[in-house]
């Protein structure tokens, strides 16, 4: 698994999205993900939405992810 792989996927399970996604190790990795259907939701939704994209290889190949979800105006600097 690499990081690339894992940024086509959630964006093409949230379109629209804007997503950052860093691992070297091949099964940990950090992702950022601006997407505007994360308005009025609680962080743990975001990240179900996210995990969601990824399916069953959360918890297989994908061994973690560390997540940062954002609305865009969350994301637009102060």
């Amino acid at each position: 698994m690499d990081a690339d792989t894992i940024r086509k996927l959630i964006e093409q399970g949230l379109p629209g999205a804007v997503v950052e996604v860093q691992g070297d190790d091949g099964v940990h990795f950090e992702a950022v993900v601006v997407h505007p259907d994360f308005a009025g939701k609680l962080p743990l939704a975001r990240h179900r939405m996210v995990y969601a994209t990824l399916g069953t290889l959360m918890g297989n190949e994908i061994h973690a992810l560390a997540l940062r979800t954002l609305t865009p105006d969350e994301h637009r600097p102060g």
